[in-house]
């Protein structure tokens, strides 16, 4: 039986709660939903025994202290996930457990057409004996980010069952809106009162990362001249074109598909268009940041150059950064990843590091003075119906925390 009784009780009831966040909203948190999650976080943790839980103000997250029980300083350590959900279906989410997996057998979802096969996805091969927590194949699961809300809940309540564990003051917090970009910007580092802190928001077990990409937006507008085809000659400006030439001056493999590990890339996610208007919408991502900077600089020339062409401004481009590299913060503060690299050795967890494709609430939260890496959650396969997580890794994810506030106790 698992020294962690509550986890996965705590996980199926956690993922059960559509908590979905929405992009188009313009509030704090996005959904209402999002609120009432974090308000019965706030119910459970101070049920556990945790001090001071309170709603940030500023940034809706939950925070909450585990008092230190050593007679001398060390310093405070934090925990993070976020509570929402992607933009996949995320209403009546109901999980699948499967005991004992042997690591090779087709797993499937539920009664629709959707299975998990090892030929597709051979992550499943390295989770003989396991029990995985699986969608029914019409939802995401959300480990993404539930499984890290549960490890660090039921860390805390663990270190307060076991006195005999040594460990200074410890905060916590749960918060809104990771999965649009939004919720750690508001993330008030003073109140929260770490002097480091984890993100568990990543994936398979062993996972610690520290190198994000640098991320900004890029929205082109075009503007055409429509006219009746008929009347066109030396009149029509088509818009829907200017947007297609716009993307075909951007090298073809500096694309998502066709690169990896540092490489980075110009990201079409969005188009809309007619000969009278039509819109791109871009990401641009790249570790390196004077690289970064000459990727925004290459789309911000292209629409000038195109521009030269007409009398008035057809294409508009507005570009905003998103998040940077945290590698730029946490390089200066390594004592922050050594500390997670000895806890997850001494519980036999291999370190797994390498650069993110992609960014996490750490990054902001780093660049606003708190080193934030992040530590592995166990998610695979996140944000759709194929989403699936380990029990055993969530334990392990489990340990590492608790090893973490070990070892910082340390004299």
């Amino acid at each position: 039986m698992s020294k962690y009784e509550d986890l996965l009780p705590r996980f199926l009831k956690y993922v059960k709660i559509n908590t979905r966040s929405d992009e188009n909203s313009k509030t704090i948190p996005s959904a209402s939903r999002e609120t009432e999650f974090l308000n019965q976080l706030k119910g459970e943790l101070e049920n556990i025994g945790l001090s001071n839980v309170r709603t940030n103000e500023q940034s809706a997250y939950v925070f909450a202290t585990l008092p230190s029980n050593v007679d001398y300083d060390v310093a405070k350590i934090g925990f993070i996930s976020h509570i929402d959900t992607a933009d996949f279906n995320s209403v009546n989410v109901n999980p699948q457990i499967i005991d004992n997996y042997d690591g090779k057998s087709i797993i499937k979802l539920g009664d629709g057409e959707y299975k998990l096969d090892p030929k597709v996805f051979p992550s499943l091969n390295k989770y003989n004996g396991h029990t995985l927590i699986t969608t029914d194949g019409t939802t995401l699961l959300g480990a993404d980010d539930k499984s890290g809300v549960s490890e660090i809940i039921s860390s805390m309540k663990y270190l307060l069952e076991h006195p005999e564990i040594k460990h200074g003051e410890i905060e916590v917090a749960f918060g809104p809106d990771e999965e649009i970009g939004t919720g750690s910007l508001q993330f008030d580092v003073d109140d929260f009162g770490a002097d480091m802190a984890y993100t568990v928001d990543g994936g398979a077990e062993g996972q610690l990362q520290y190198e994000t990409f640098n991320a900004a937006s890029a929205t082109v507008t075009f503007k055409g001249t429509d006219v009746h085809p008929g009347e066109a000659k030396d009149v029509m400006v088509n818009a829907a074109l200017l947007a297609m030439e716009f993307n075909s001056y951007l090298p073809k493999y500096e694309r998502p598909e066709y690169t990896t590990d540092r490489e980075g890339f110009y990201f079409l996610i969005d188009m809309e268009g007619t000969a009278d208007s039509a819109k791109l919408s871009y990401i641009i991502r790249d570790h390196d940041m004077n690289r970064f900077n000459a990727r925004k600089d290459y789309v911000k020339k292209i629409a000038a150059e195109m521009n030269k062409r007409f009398d008035e401004e057809r294409v508009q481009i507005d570009v905003k950064d998103q998040y940077y590299n945290m590698a730029e913060v946490i390089k200066k503060h390594m004592e922050v990843i050594d500390l997670a690299k000895k806890a997850m050795t001494n519980v036999d967890v291999k370190p797994d590091i390498f650069p993110v494709r992609g960014g996490t609430d750490g990054s902001t939260i780093s660049f606003k003075g708190l080193p934030t890496p992040n530590l592995f959650a166990g998610g695979e396969n996140m944000h759709g119906r194929f989403e699936y997580v380990s029990l055993q890794t969530m334990e392990k994810a489990c340990d590492v925390i608790i090893e973490i506030a070990k070892l910082n106790a340390e004299k």
